[in-house]
């Protein structure tokens, strides 16, 4: 069975362990470890702590996108950039891996709608919104005080501006005032990328099922997190915690909404799934739960593949 996975924080680790590489690696991802798991595609984030590149966020983005090219021209005959729906059939063909490019830092534009065209020309074709800090964009889902805030102005820019160039919005790490605002405004699907449900953990990176109801009738996606914050009270998560996210949601938002946003490589506590050339074992265990197979290759990577070919 094939797998696309919606985010996760490899190469964050790759620029701090600059001896390690992208193909074999002790993380819970590389280039073995997808082929492993039959994946047809990863998408990849350059997340960085915005307040530690405050006075020029968008060269650390370049850094890190330097980086994701090299590791992409050294293993370039298993992997490949893909920027829309045709280059990961084409990938795929070639029995490459797509490596997606993405941004976790809306910060990274430092307020310019340049920078946003330069990042898409660069390959970029998602980006989350925000992380854990205010930026020019709108408000994060921790900060007290602004949950309903909407985006500001320039958030607004960028959000027509994504929608016109064809790039995935990612509302993870966003607040509830922001991701209200983009389902009104946005003409195209939008995704969580790592968010979990909201009544089963209640945390603010979370959907609340109003919010889930509302992200699958725009048609988008939600990728469900492997870390034990969004998902339960253990303290090394089990699968079946990822399945009773995902019971929850297919019965509010249906099975057309649940994709995997495995969180992988920005996850501090082990995982039962220990790294993605394990994606056996939740397959495993949806087929247990009563899950069909047509159903689990929705929420391996056909929803997440709609997605794609309708937006990028």
């Amino acid at each position: 069975m094939q797998l696309i996975d919606l985010h996760c924080d490899t190469i964050d680790l790759l620029m701090n362990k600059p001896k390690s590489n992208l193909y074999n690696n002790d993380f819970s991802i590389d280039i073995q470890k997808l082929q492993k798991a039959n994946s047809i595609a990863q998408i990849f984030a350059l997340y960085f702590d915005l307040n530690n590149y405050k006075k020029d966020p968008f060269n650390r983005f370049e850094t890190m996108a330097n980086k994701f090219f090299d590791e992409l021209n050294n293993n370039k005959d298993k992997i490949a950039l893909a920027r829309n729906y045709e280059e990961i059939l084409l990938n795929t063909k070639q029995n490459k891996v797509s490596a997606i490019l993405s941004i976790e830092e809306g910060g990274a534009l430092n307020g310019s709608i340049e920078n946003l065209y330069k990042v898409y020309e660069k390959g970029v074709r998602l980006i989350t919104l925000t992380w854990n800090y205010e930026n020019e964009i709108g408000y994060s889902h921790n900060q007290k005080g602004c949950e309903i805030n909407k985006l500001k102005p320039f958030g607004l820019e960028v959000v027509r501006y994504m929608n016109e160039l064809g790039m995935l919005i990612d509302v993870s790490h966003l607040n509830d005032g922001g991701f209200y605002n983009i389902a009104k405004i946005s003409k195209k699907p939008f995704i969580a990328s790592h968010s979990n449900a909201r009544s089963i953990k209640d945390v603010s990176r979370n959907l609340t099922d109003d919010m889930i109801k509302i992200l699958a009738n725009s048609g988008g996606v939600m990728g469900l997190n492997f870390c034990n914050f969004f998902l339960g009270n253990n303290d090394i998560p089990t699968v079946q915690d990822i399945v009773t996210h995902i019971k929850h949601i297919v019965n509010i938002g249906g099975i057309d909404i649940v994709s995997i946003g495995s969180d992988f490589d920005g996850i501090s506590n082990k995982v039962e799934i220990e790294n993605i050339g394990q994606i056996y074992k939740l397959q495993d265990v949806l087929y247990k739960n009563g899950f069909k197979e047509d159903d689990i290759e929705k929420i391996m990577y056909k929803n997440a593949l709609r997605v794609i070919k309708d937006v990028l």
